[in-house]
């Protein structure tokens, strides 16, 4: 079995800013020799995420945005989160919409490339609400 590993860096400009990932996941495989096994993406922050989505601006600039507005609503609109209690630094609504997408994602790869549905990206959600410098972990493995 071969092993993979490659960082890479962001800087974000805040709050749900979404970054197409799958071009750059791509390339790190290309670079390997595995043709069949799994590519483990993660960021390394407890205030972003990774999942897939479709990569077009309806999604990416007002339904996703929109959607944790609602669910998870920012300090002072109906919500007391106990971070920002504690911590006063305005990201409590960051850390659960954190928590609710997840910091990872894996995904197969067959014949040396991802195997990714026709419209499915995997992308990079910044939660928190302030810039960021970031970092994701890419990790693959399997046969060669």
């Amino acid at each position: 079995m071969h092993q993979a590993t490659q960082d890479l860096q962001l800087t974000t400009q805040g709050e749900t800013q979404i970054i197409d990932l799958t071009d750059d996941i791509d390339a790190i495989i290309d670079q390997t020799p595995i043709q069949t096994g799994q590519c483990l993406i993660h960021t390394q922050s407890s205030t972003s995420a990774i999942t897939t989505l479709e990569y077009e601006p309806g999604l990416v600039e007002e339904d996703i945005p929109n959607a944790l507005d609602r669910l998870f609503p920012r300090h002072g609109e109906g919500v007391d989160y106990g971070h920002q209690r504690r911590w006063k630094d305005g990201n409590g609504h960051s850390h659960v919409r954190a928590a609710f997408i997840g910091p990872d994602l894996t995904a197969p790869i067959q014949n040396g490339t991802l195997r990714l549905g026709t419209w499915e990206q995997i992308v990079f959600i910044e939660l928190d609400n302030k810039p960021r410098e970031r970092t994701i972990a890419v990790h693959a493995w399997g046969q060669t």
